[in-house]
């Protein structure tokens, strides 16, 4: 075979080699498509059913929910019905019961129409009566009611201050031997330590004569002043001096001043007395004001309104458990600025809290409310600072808000708590006399009243064109009435009512 034919037969060889792979290439391929094409016609037909599974079981719960949701409808409106049936039940009862009213009302309207025209009637009856009783007597109206009640009051006066003084004389001796035995049986059960307290001042006398000159003609002096300045002046055997008893310290030094001017004077009589006692009235309040400025300056407060600083001196005649009230801001204004110091606080701010922080204690027994806060108050009033006012305001709390009034606090305690500092007795009898004023002034017609006698006595001034003889006696026994349902006190307590007309003229 020649060379040509050779080459011939190997290209087609070779080209039916390449055709044949082809075909085979080509029918592999397409059974593997077809394996492809049916495992994804499976799949499909897989998440059919499964989405059938689904739509199915969506349509048993969507049946099943609005199956529930019918049910409950049903239930509601069975309870509506029921709700609207007692509404209605509650409405015709409701209508029944107005009408009821209703009915009522009229009959009571025409009962009240009723009344008006036999009280129409009474009193047409009582006006043509009038008359004739005015024609009769021939008085008027007036004129016979005066008369009437002129005739009943000179009468019933008489018959009763007779007949309280026939009880009040009858009756005493048997109630003093009653009072006797109560009060002997409480002292046989009772042991209690007595204690001195100080509520005298001492006068000093150039000469006994000066005590009969004081005394003056019927102890008109004497009692002038007593009157004049609350105090009861106590006179007796001992030579070169006399006693102003008093628990005011303030009206102990009035009374002491007027003294004083009125002995080195030597003309001691009522219109003197009325001078000096005015003149020393204004001489303490000049005192009261230096021993503010005093008090200030000494803790270096600076800039305070001159009427804090006169309410300041006031605490010179104050006292707290028998320890004098001024001296005791003093000690805990400086307890409170040592303390503040040591701890890295305020010095000053301590020393000014507890300088003020018993500042409410100056104003008198007449102005309500603690004297805490009074002392807010004041402070407040007079332009100081918030922390300052809270410590006057919290200092007797359990658990004050501020360290500042912490501080104060235990000040306080050291300042009361020294041995000889405070006398428990003292305070709670001066808040006894106190109230013994407050109650007897609580009675209209009064100009004074003062508790004299370490409160055994009470003296009472009352305004003779307001209170006449009688109504003086009855006011007596009134006062005294009250004092023993409202108060608590030993032994017993003496109620003066003292009426007195002064006539002044002059001669010009």
């Amino acid at each position: 075979m020649s060379i040509i034919t050779v080459v011939i037969l190997l290209f087609a060889g070779l080209a039916i080699g390449t055709l044949i792979g082809y075909l085979v290439r080509q029918q592999i391929a397409q059974s593997k498509a077809n394996s492809a094409e049916l495992r994804a016609e499976k799949m499909i037909a897989e998440a059919k059913n499964k989405e059938q599974e689904f739509l199915l079981q969506a349509k048993e719960k969507a049946i099943k929910i609005i199956d529930d949701a019918k049910q409950e409808e049903q239930e509601r409106h069975k309870e509506q019905k029921q709700i609207q049936q007692r509404l209605e039940q509650r409405e015709t009862l409701f209508d029944q019961k107005l009408l009821n009213f209703e009915d009522n009302k009229t009959k009571l309207e025409q009962k009240v129409e009723e009344v008006k025209v036999i009280r129409q009637k009474i009193e047409d009856m009582k006006v043509e009566a009038g008359k004739k009783l005015e024609v009769l007597s021939q008085l008027s109206r007036e004129d016979a009611r005066a008369e009437l009640l002129k005739r009943v009051e000179d009468e019933s006066k008489a018959d009763l201050f007779n007949r309280m003084s026939k009880l009040e004389k009858d009756n005493g001796e048997f109630f003093d031997n009653e009072a006797k035995k109560i009060v002997i049986d409480a002292m046989q059960r009772c042991a209690c330590n007595h204690a001195n307290e100080n509520t005298g001042t001492i006068v000093n006398l150039p000469s006994d004569e000066m005590k009969g000159r004081i005394i003056g003609k019927d102890g008109r002096n004497i009692k002038t002043i007593e009157k004049l300045t609350g105090c009861e002046i106590l006179i007796d055997d001992t030579p070169g001096m006399l006693v102003i008893s008093g628990f005011s310290m303030i009206r102990r030094r009035v009374a002491q001043l007027a003294l004083e001017k009125l002995i080195k004077d030597g003309r001691i009589q009522p219109a003197k007395i009325e001078e000096y006692i005015d003149m020393a009235k204004k001489e303490l309040a000049l005192d009261i004001k230096k021993v503010g400025d005093e008090a200030v300056y000494e803790m270096g407060i600076t800039g305070l309104d001159p009427k804090l600083i006169s309410i300041v001196g006031r605490l010179k005649y104050r006292t707290s458990y028998g320890q004098n009230v001024l001296n005791h801001c003093t000690e805990v204004g400086y307890l409170a600025g040592m303390m503040a110091d040591e701890l890295g606080m305020d010095a000053f701010a301590a020393r000014k809290a507890g300088f003020f922080h018993d500042i409410g204690k100056s104003i008198d027994h007449e102005t309500q409310g603690a004297h805490t806060e009074l002392g807010y108050k004041i402070l407040k009033k007079f332009g100081l600072d918030e922390d300052t006012a809270q410590v006057a305001m919290t200092h007797h709390d359990t658990n004050p808000p501020l360290l500042l009034t912490k501080i104060v606090m235990a000040a306080d305690a050291i300042s009361a708590s020294r041995i000889g500092a405070r006398r428990d007795t003292h305070e709670e009898y001066v808040a006894r006399l106190e109230e013994l004023e407050k109650v007897a002034n609580e009675f209209p017609g009064i100009e004074k009243v003062y508790a004299i006698q370490a409160g055994r006595e009470i003296r009472v001034f009352v305004r003779p064109e307001a209170i006449d003889d009688y109504g003086a006696y009855n006011l007596a026994k009134d006062i005294a009435r009250k004092i023993e349902q409202e108060l608590t006190y030993p032994g017993e307590i003496k109620v003066n009512v003292i009426r007195e007309n002064r006539v002044i003229e002059y001669a010009r």
